[in-house]
């Protein structure tokens, strides 16, 4: 099947993937440990003060590999309407999660892990890249953001 629609222009690219931070609520995580075993899982996630955050328990694979790692990739959409966000991740225990940043999580996800009995860990991943496209004839120009700065 060929798609005839013309690519979408980078502004409207970089618009659609902020529409899709803001709407969307599962996020996949991939991360890899030291000896580069990969983990791919999907997250809760809000799009707050212009980087990702994320909640998962510090012990498992995840939390371990955004803590001791410090990088992500994530990734929204289907094949044929991808976004890829490659990122630096903090680490923030469930006490010393920025306030803000935990309660704009609550209200997308009406979830609060501060509130849970197992401990929980708050990542903030800052975006360094970001590409986006619909199927190949957008393959070209789909590098919005380079090293932290959008590109568009």
């Amino acid at each position: 099947m060929e798609n005839t629609a013309p690519p979408r222009p980078p502004a409207r690219r970089r618009q659609d993937v902020l529409d899709r931070l803001a709407r969307e609520v599962d996020i996949w995580v991939a991360t890899a440990d030291a000896d580069g075993l990969p983990c791919l899982v999907p997250l809760w996630f809000v799009w707050h003060e212009e980087s990702i955050w994320l909640w998962t328990r510090p012990t498992n694979p995840t939390g371990r590999n955004l803590r001791d790692g410090g990088r992500a990739r994530l990734a929204l959409g289907h094949t044929r309407d991808v976004v890829l966000i490659d990122g630096e991740a903090e680490t923030f225990g469930a006490r010393e999660a920025p306030p803000a940043a935990a309660g704009a999580f609550l209200a997308k996800t009406g979830w609060d892990p501060r509130e849970e009995r197992a401990p929980y860990a708050c990542f903030r991943v800052r975006p360094l890249a970001v590409q986006a496209w619909h199927e190949q004839h957008e393959l070209k120009g789909r590098h919005l953001m380079r090293d932290g700065s959008w590109t568009v």
